[in-house]
C-alpha cells in the first residue's frame, strides 16, 4: 500500500502535490508520508525514502508486538523526520502503544505525537538529570521527561483536560546525532517497562531480520 501525504502537525486535510503541499490549518508544509495500513511493502517504501535518516524500532520486539504505523516527513528526496508506532500488551498495563520520532528541529511531528505545546521539546531538556537512557544508533542517548500537555490538542469534541494527557501518555525526549529523539508511551504507566540501555534499532540498516518484522494492530491515537 503506497504512502499518502498528510500534515505532520495535525490531522487536517492537505492539498497539492510535489513541493506545493498545504495544510488547511498550517499552510504550506513538508508532508508526512504515511500508509493507510501498515504492511511490509509500504514499510520498504518508507525505508527507501529515509535511508539518510534513522528509523527506529524497539528491537528485538517482544512476542505478540507488531508495527502498527510509520511514516516520514519531507519531499524532493530530503527526509526531515521519521516515526514508528509499535503496539502490544503488558501484564500490568494491558494494551500499550510506543511511538518513536527522530526529527530535525522545527518539524513538529514529535510534538503532534506527544501532545506538547511547541514543535521542539523545550527547556526541560537538559534541565536536571535525565529520566532514562536508551541505546540508539549504537550509542547511549539520555532522555528527559516532557510533561507539557497541549491544552488545545484536537480530540473528539469532549472537554479537554491537561491532566488527562499526563495520565494517558509518558513523553521522553533528547538529542541524538543532532536531531530530536522522542519516545511516547501510552498509557503513562507503561513507562515502567523502560530500563537503561533499552535498545532502539535503526531499521534502515536491517538485512534478513527485516523479514521477521510483524505488522498490524490498532492504528495509533496520534
Amino acid at each position: 500500500m503506497p504512502l499518502a501525504a498528510s500534515c505532520p502537525r495535525c490531522t487536517s486535510p492537505v492539498t497539492g502535490e510535489g513541493a506545493s503541499f498545504a495544510c488547511s490549518a498550517h499552510g504550506p508544509i513538508e508532508p508526512l508520508w504515511r500508509p493507510d495500513e501498515a504492511d511490509y511493502d509500504s514499510f520498504a517504501e518508507l525505508v527507501g525514502r529515509s535511508d539518510d535518516l534513522p528509523t527506529y524500532l524497539p528491537w528485538p520486539m517482544s512476542p505478540g508486538w507488531s508495527i502498527a504505523d510509520f511514516g516520514c516527513v519531507g519531499h524532493d528526496g530530503r527526509v526531515r523526520a521519521t516515526v514508528t508506532t509499535t503496539v502490544g500488551t503488558s501484564e500490568l498495563d494491558g494494551e500499550v502503544e510506543v511511538t518513536i520520532v527522530s526529527e530535525e528541529p522545527g518539524v513538529g511531528l514529535g510534538a503532534r505525537c506527544a501532545g506538547t505545546t511547541y514543535d521542539d521539546p523545550g527547556p526541560q531538556i537538559s534541565n536536571g538529570p535525565p529520566a532514562i537512557h536508551v541505546r540508539a544508533g549504537g550509542r547511549t542517548v539520555p532522555l528527559w521527561l516532557v510533561d507539557d500537555a497541549r491544552e488545545d490538542a484536537p480530540d473528539s469534541g469532549a472537554p479537554h483536560h491537561a491532566e488527562d494527557d499526563i495520565l494517558a501518555r509518558a513523553v521522553f525526549a533528547g538529542e541524538a546525532d543532532g536531531r530530536w529523539l522522542w519516545l511516547v508511551m501510552r498509557p503513562a504507566s507503561a513507562a515502567l517497562l523502560l530500563h537503561d540501555d533499552w535498545l532502539l534499532a535503526d531499521v534502515t540498516g536491517f538485512g534478513p531480520e527485516a523479514l521477521e518484522m510483524p505488522f498490524g494492530g490498532p492504528r495509533p491515537t496520534w
